[in-house]
């Protein structure tokens, strides 16, 4: 830029400072402004150039350019005919930066030094300017300048500390200096205020699936929807459920996960049905008085038996049918659910073939009104762009979420050694806690199921985390038994359909990234919302880090 005056002469001394220390490992700030409220007024001021070393010391460089007036008080400097006691300003602008930084939340004290630089004024009697001499570099030593900076910050070798230690106190309040002149806050998020933003953000933009999914006009009403993680599913399901209710209408709502209906009928009010397949079987059963024996066998094939084959009351009639999670159901599952649908009702499917865990064929829907939805709003950008470089050339998820990070880290253990599992597992609950979540946001997903797990069939990890997990067994009115702690532990095949702020994806060991460990990696990942945790064998973290 172009510029006049004094200002030009501090360009100019910008210039000769890059060139005669541009070997040396200064930071040098120029045209600084400051303000301080003494006394309960703001002073204000501003500081021609900073100097600062690798340490963190601090050298103020007052440049006084043009003509100054030796007077029996010490050098001044006229400003539009009002006179300026260069010590006075100097020793004020000094004393303001010490008083900022000292309010800076841990900081040690500012260790700090001067130059008044006077590049056109001969000073005649420095002993009178009120400046220690030595501090003074007028026009006929300004060529001294960048020596006087090396003397006042020496650099000695590669700034070797004197005792153990000192090298990283010096990093430290170089950080901290240099954070406070460049007026950059020293911020970390808080979970717990963002856990609730953050939710209220993500289901306001996938909330467009539920708005203009329900416009659709077609009958008899059967609309598929195949979205990925995040995409809203969800959403659009409550919205039909809640519609019903409002419409005096009974829904029935039908997952595939225990975990998953238990946590919607928590969300819908009374008036409709909650449960999974097999909920309706048991129920089923013992209205005909059968009590189903979960310890038998066939007790699964019993009641998909009955489903099928008995004469369905009345009551189990309904105007509206959702399926969710639709990828892990069977054709004889659907035949039997859509026998509880009322001819003129409507039946809204939710899959993501992604999510099919099973290996189960895609349920033929013939005649049904499909609709994609490929857009992931809930999982941040960084998952969702490490899922697509893991995924290689298979379809890709738009990332649709308002949030870059996830802050992952990923820990890894030797195979075979539960121990090191264990530890690694410990040590990533420690770094979501420290990360400022509590233990009710978040949740641990094993990458194996419940009967192969290490961890799923533990009371407590360590002395510290209990944890809250299914124990396999049901109570007389079959309902899932759970281990009493605080940090929820589900196998992925369980949690599939449900997220937490943070997630622990631990117990992840693979040979070769294959289409079901990709499907598990990808249940698995896009269960956070905020921050995940990786845990894996030292081999799947070795082939995790050949694709990304």
């Amino acid at each position: 830029m172009s510029v006049t005056g004094a200002a030009a002469r501090e360009i100019e001394t910008l210039a000769y400072l890059d060139v005669n220390l541009e070997d040396a490992p200064y930071s040098i700030y120029h045209g600084v402004h400051w303000t301080n409220v003494e006394h309960g007024f703001s002073a204000y001021g501003e500081i021609d150039f900073i100097v600062v070393a690798p340490n963190g010391r601090v050298l103020l460089i007052e440049q006084k350019s043009g003509f100054l007036t030796e007077t029996a008080d010490g050098l001044v400097k006229r400003y539009q005919g009002r006179a300026k006691n260069v010590r006075t300003q100097i020793l004020h602008t000094i004393d303001g930066l010490i008083k900022r930084f000292g309010n800076e939340p841990g900081s040690s004290p500012l260790s700090i030094d001067y130059v008044l630089y006077c590049p056109d004024y001969h000073v005649r009697d420095p002993h009178l300017a009120g400046i220690d001499p030595r501090h003074i570099i007028d026009a006929a030593a300004k060529d001294r300048l960048a020596d006087v900076i090396r003397e006042v910050l020496p650099v000695h070798g590669d700034d070797a500390p004197d005792e153990p230690g000192q090298a990283d106190d010096h990093g430290a309040q170089f950080d901290k200096v240099t954070r406070f002149l460049g007026d950059t806050l020293s911020l970390r998020p808080d979970p717990s205020a963002m856990i609730g933003n953050a939710a209220q953000m993500v289901t306001r933009l996938a909330g467009g699936l539920a708005t203009w999914a329900r416009r659709l006009d077609f009958s008899p009403y059967r609309l598929r929807v195949i979205g990925t993680a995040g995409s809203g599913k969800t959403q659009l399901a409550l919205a039909e459920y809640y519609a019903a209710i409002d419409a005096g209408l009974r829904p029935l709502y039908v997952c595939f996960n225990r975990p998953l209906a238990d946590h919607i009928e928590r969300l819908v009010p009374a008036g409709g049905r909650v449960a999974t397949f097999h909920m309706l079987g048991d129920a089923l059963l013992r209205a005909g008085g059968v009590i189903p024996d979960y310890a038998a066998p066939d007790v699964w094939g019993q009641m998909d038996t009955a489903l099928a084959t008995a004469t369905l009351p009345a009551a189990w009639q309904f105007d509206v049918l959702i399926v969710d999670e639709g990828q892990d159901f069977s054709s004889a599952w659907r035949d039997i659910l859509l026998r509880m649908l009322k001819a003129n009702g409507r039946a809204t499917w939710l899959e993501d073939p992604m999510q099919n865990l099973y290996g189960r064929d895609m349920v033929a829907l013939d005649g049904w009104v499909t609709l994609h939805s490929q857009t992931n709003y809930r999982s941040p950008r960084q998952i969702v762009d490490m899922l697509a470089a893991i995924g290689g050339g298979r379809e890709a998820v738009e990332a649709g979420s308002p949030f870059d990070g996830a802050d992952i880290d990923v820990l890894a253990y030797a195979e075979g050694e539960p121990a090191a599992l264990i530890a690694q597992t410990k040590h990533a609950i420690t770094l979501c806690l420290a990360a400022g979540f509590a233990r009710q946001d978040i949740a641990i997903a094993s990458f194996r199921g419940r009967e192969k797990s290490a961890l799923l069939n533990l009371d407590t990890l360590g002395d510290a985390h209990t944890l809250k997990s299914f124990t396999g067994a049901y109570d007389v009115c079959g309902k899932p038994i759970f281990r009493d702690g605080a940090l929820l532990a589900e196998s992925v095949y369980r949690f599939k359909g449900q997220s937490a702020p943070a997630v622990i994806f631990t117990e992840i060991d693979f040979a070769e990234i294959d289409e079901r460990v990709f499907r598990k990696l990808f249940v698995g990942m896009t269960r956070a919302r905020l921050k995940l945790v990786l845990v894996l064998s030292e081999r799947a973290a070795a082939k995790l880090l050949e694709r990304i």
